[in-house]
């Protein structure tokens, strides 16, 4: 970011406290927000550190006065200590304009917090109580815990929100400008005591404490705010990590729209293998997710026990077929035939819900759809099991990729580990091995992970908690597999996997809080999400949901 800012100041000709200017219109347009679009009469408290993220507080308090707030910024530091544009913007504040409604305090020691603090408890000096605080501590730059005055600041703030007592409304909401002040910029991991916000400021693009968690749990609502640096700049900065937003799957969706003259055969087939006897539901979850996310035909192979079961649970759009099965009730190799040929009318293959993988024979089928397929691949569940630990000769491509859905414990198992430890950092485990192995890694949880083969890692931020329930994986797979199959057959050359893995996550995970919205998070089932899809494809694309 530092680099970004500089080179917007030296090609753009934008001054660096324009950027700061910037960024504090943008804080103070969210706490207007906040405050339901007016701050007139609102008391409101700005805490500052010494550096640029102070600057922008100091900021932020000047506009905010100008729009009628009651203003208190306090210092953790001295002036003299500041630089550059913050030093400017704190001289400002200091010196207000006359009739300005700013009052400023210079916190030079940890004796002079303690009065201060003190001072506020008896209603001596401060103005109370705050509507908001600004949170402007430290930003970008922090990279050990914090201690002495500013954790004692943090944790003046935890209790600023909350209640004194039962029914209490007179709680402060935080606003923290570009990360809440204690969290390293740069790391999923809280490195100690943090800032809880309410709302958190990010300029020109998140980072990396900012969506990924658990440190984006302390974030609250996310704003990134576009402050003057070019896109082009942005880009040439060489970032690996993304997060996916609306328009990327609203892309995708505008690109594979119905046409008056389109038809089941130019939505895709999904051959889905899946299933075993007693666990037929997953089957069953799979392919009714990948037909009503748009699928034109899919059909469900199961072993030959389960079929009959697996047929009475999928929707009537939904082709069953029977496959030779173990004397487990389980896929056999012996089908390997018969399911090459069903491959030969299919866009895309998933593999895996329910298939069971004790027996050898089902893991010799799963390596051989995978060595000979001749379409893409979505494996999940125990078709991944299958595979674990990964073999190193099994690799995807770019004409036919392989596209691997693994939870937490799955993706220990393809890495052939046994210390939780080592996912750690989720997104250099997915990175390095979609890398090694040349496939897309979607690594389920808490906001989840698609990693491409060439390093690129994307962060979905759609989805909640009601969406680690039962089989909601399996739908997510179907999902995939539908998307992907509508790429291939409609765009056919130019159909990319990525983007359609991409919005398949988003709109799946927007089915999900949409589902969320109307029946809460606690009573979702896998079923509710499928039966949101279609809600949220509308919500992205109206126009394109409609009759022509």
């Amino acid at each position: 970011m530092r680099e970004i800012d500089r080179l917007t100041t030296e090609r753009n000709g934008i001054p660096s406290l324009v950027l700061m200017e910037n960024a504090a219109t943008a804080t103070a347009r969210a706490v207007a927000e906040h405050l339901g679009g007016g701050v007139a009469g609102k008391s409101i408290l700005v805490l500052c550190g010494c550096g640029n993220n102070g600057g922008d507080g100091a900021a932020t308090a000047r506009l905010l006065a100008l729009a009628g707030a009651r203003v208190d910024v306090v210092l953790l530091g001295r002036i003299e200590d500041a630089r550059g544009d913050a030093r400017t913007n704190f001289e400002s504040v200091q010196n207000p304009a006359s009739g300005s409604s700013v009052k400023f305090f210079e916190c030079r020691s940890d004796d002079d917090w303690n009065a201060l603090r003190d001072n506020e408890l008896r209603n001596h000096d401060l103005t109370k109580p705050y509507a908001i605080v600004v949170d402007a501590l430290f930003g970008t730059g922090l990279t050990r815990p914090l201690e002495g005055v500013h954790k004692e600041a943090v944790s003046y703030l935890r209790r600023l929100r909350e209640p004194a007592e039962e029914g209490d409304s007179s709680v402060a909401a935080v606003i923290s400008i570009d990360v809440p002040s204690g969290l390293n910029s740069d790391s999923a991991q809280p490195i100690g005591e943090a800032v809880h916000a309410d709302v958190t400021v990010a300029m020109t693009a998140p980072k990396v404490a900012n969506v990924l968690p658990p440190a984006s749990g302390y974030n609250g609502k996310l704003i990134v705010a576009d402050i003057g640096s070019p896109v082009e700049i942005i880009q040439e900065a060489g970032s690996r990590l993304f997060v996916s937003e609306a328009g990327d799957a609203r892309r995708w969706l505008v690109q594979t729209r119905y046409t008056p003259e389109s038809y089941k055969n130019t939505h895709g087939h999904v051959l889905v293998i899946a299933g075993s006897r007693g666990f037929t539901g997953a089957a069953a979850l799979c392919g009714n997710a990948a037909m009503r996310s748009g699928a034109g035909l899919v059909t469900v192979a199961t072993p030959a026990s389960a079929q009959p079961v697996v047929a009475a649970q999928v929707m009537p759009e939904v082709m069953t077929a029977s496959l030779a099965e173990t004397d487990r009730g389980a896929v056999s190799d012996l089908a390997e035939g018969y399911v090459l040929k069903l491959t030969e009318h299919a866009e895309v293959v998933a593999i895996g819900p329910g298939l069971s993988w004790e027996d050898d024979r089902t893991r010799n089928l799963v390596r051989s759809v995978v060595e000979r397929r001749e379409t893409a691949v979505v494996i999940d569940a125990d078709g991944l099991n299958c595979l674990a630990p990964w073999p190193a000769a099994l690799r995807g491509s770019g004409d036919l990729p392989v596209i691997l859905t693994p939870h937490m414990g799955e993706m220990l198992r393809l890495m052939g580990a046994d210390d939780k430890s080592a996912l750690d950092d989720r997104v250099a485990v997915a990175r390095e091995f979609a890398v090694a192995h040349e496939v897309i890694v979607v690594l389920k949880g808490t906001r989840s992970l698609i990693a491409a083969p060439d390093g690129r890692v994307f962060v979905n931020p759609t989805g909640n908690a009601g969406l680690g329930t039962a089989g909601a994986g399996d739908t997510l797979t179907g999902i995939i597999a539908g998307f992907l199959a509508q790429a291939y057959a409609t765009l056919r050359s130019d159909a990319d996997a990525l983007e359609a893995i991409i919005a398949a996550l988003y709109i799946g995970g927007l089915a999900g809080d949409l589902a969320a919205q109307e029946i809460g998070m606690r009573t979702m089932v896998a079923s509710d999400i499928r039966e949101h899809l279609g809600a949220a494809i509308c919500t992205l694309d109206p126009e394109g949901e409609m009759p022509r």
